[in-house]
């Protein structure tokens, strides 16, 4: 127990463990990393976790695997009518080639910044000056990001990178054309709402017409059917009429003057100048008075 406390013991180990340690290093998930022999790659694709090198002969390179975002600063752009816009983007991206990365950005990884922040600009420049600024505020945001992420993947995969997305964050007018491109817009939306409102009262005159035509065909076949009913049943009581009238007259008679006696004495204030012989009075006078 002794031996193992002693001071020099200690050292030895330590010593031990330092020049150990000289010849082993790691390599996490999170890292790319390369070895290097005299300044030339003797291996690119080294796995994560423990590795061996030679000292002073050997050097290792490590970069980041992860996916990094690059804040590009907004830049002042002209669209296709030669109009200034601000443009807001960022990009995304990550080293999927070390080997490649070294050989043409080195080990200083913000040097990639550099030249990323370059290429975006040139893309996303090409892209804006090739459209409108409604296209470019609006409809077109979309199809706009995948055209510049797409053409400049192709071109920072020569550098050992992979572009994961881009996206623009925002685009500002300057004050110079705010203005006047948002009366012109205004305009275009006035024009294109008295069209749409033209369009309505048009539709609006024909659904009137048709349905003024329907209910005046539908009003027509209606009195038409109710004139054929009534002619009927008009009809049809004068037949119930005659018949009771052959069968019994006297009956028909009594019947018919009833009818007459309660539609004249109906009112309130009724008033007959007739003789009391009068045919109309001839059911007054007493049963078998009726001649």
């Amino acid at each position: 127990m002794s031996r193992i406390l002693n001071p020099f013991f200690i050292a030895l180990v330590a010593l031990l463990l330092l020049i150990a340690s000289a010849f082993v290093f790691t390599v996490n998930e999170r890292e790319l990393a390369i070895k290097v022999w005299l300044g030339e790659i003797t291996d690119s694709e080294l796995q994560p976790g423990l590795h061996t090198k030679m000292p002073l002969l050997h050097r290792i390179h490590k970069f980041d695997g992860r996916i990094l975002t690059l804040d590009v600063p907004p830049e002042r752009m002209l669209t296709r009518e030669n109009k200034n816009v601000i443009v807001d983007f960022f990009i995304k991206w990550r080293i999927v080639d070390a080997n490649t990365f070294y050989k043409r950005i080195g080990t200083v990884e913000s040097r990639a910044d550099s030249r990323i922040t370059q290429l975006g600009n040139n893309e996303v420049r090409n892209a804006i000056k090739s459209r409108t600024i409604r296209q470019v505020v609006s409809t077109a945001r979309s199809t706009l990001t995948e055209e510049v992420g797409s053409k400049l993947d192709e071109q920072a995969s020569g550098l050992g990178i992979e572009i994961v997305d881009v996206q623009i964050k925002k685009v500002e007018l300057p004050e110079d054309v705010r203005e006047s491109v948002y009366r012109r817009m205004e305009q275009e939306r006035a024009k294109i709402a008295r069209e749409i409102r033209s369009e309505g009262e048009e539709s609006s005159k024909k659904i009137r017409a048709t349905a003024n035509r329907v209910r005046e065909e539908t009003l027509a076949s209606a009195y038409a059917t109710a004139e054929t009913t009534r002619g009927t049943g008009d009809g049809e009581s004068a037949r119930i009429y005659a018949e009771a009238y052959t069968e019994n007259p006297e009956f028909y008679s009594l019947y018919r003057s009833l009818s007459a006696y309660r539609q004249a004495f109906s009112g309130d204030n009724n008033v007959l100048m007739l003789k009391p012989d009068s045919e109309f009075f001839r059911y007054f006078n007493g049963p078998g008075t009726a001649k």
